[in-house]
C-alpha cells in the first residue's frame, strides 16, 4: 500500500480531491495538523463526493508524530519546488510515504532540509511557480502505482 501525506493542508476541496484519488488507487491518506478546515467541512465532502467515508485516513497531531510511529526502514518522499530531482528519476515501491506540503507555502525549509536526499519536484516551464495540490498529487501517486503494479 503507498502513502499520501498531506502536512497542514489549507483548502479543503484540495483535501477531498486527494482523498478520492487514495481511495481509487488503495493509498492511505496521512492528515498531519494543523488543518486549515474541520474533517467535517461542506466542501472537503463535497470534493471527496460520497466517498468520502470510505477513504482510510489518519490524522497526526504532527510530522514528528506519525515519523515515529512508522518503522526505520520505510522510505518517505517529499515533493518540493525547491530541489531539481525530478519524480520520474525515483523508484517507488510497496509502502513509500509521498509528502506534500500545504498549499500556499508547500513544505517547512527544515524538513526539506532534514530530508534533502528524498526530495522530488515535478518538472514545470519556467512561468510555472506550482501546481495544484490535488494535481501534484495524482501526478505523483499514479506513477508509483504504475511502478508498483499496486492495482493489478
Amino acid at each position: 500500500m503507498l502513502h499520501v501525506v498531506l502536512v497542514e493542508p489549507e483548502i479543503p476541496p484540495n483535501t477531498g480531491s486527494v482523498g478520492r484519488l487514495c481511495l481509487a488507487t488503495g493509498a492511505h491518506l496521512h492528515l498531519v495538523q494543523p488543518l486549515g478546515f474541520s474533517l467535517d467541512d461542506r466542501q472537503l465532502r463535497r470534493a471527496g463526493l460520497d466517498y468520502w467515508q470510505d477513504v482510510q485516513v489518519t490524522l497526526w497531531e504532527s510530522f514528528a508524530e506519525l515519523r515515529a510511529a512508522r518503522r526505520a526502514e520505510e522510505r518517505f518522499w517529499f515533493f518540493t519546488t525547491k530541489t531539481v530531482r525530478p519524480y520520474w528519476d525515483a523508484e517507488f515501491a510497496d509502502g513509500d510515504f509521498l509528502v506534500f506540503g500545504r498549499e500556499t507555502k508547500g513544505l517547512p525549509e527544515a524538513l526539506l532540509a532534514a530530508n534533502s536526499a528524498q526530495t522530488l519536484t515535478i518538472p514545470m516551464k519556467e512561468r510555472t511557480r506550482s501546481l495544484n495540490l490535488a494535481t501534484a498529487v495524482g501526478i505523483v501517486l499514479y506513477d508509483a502505482v504504475r511502478q508498483t503494479r499496486s492495482l493489478r
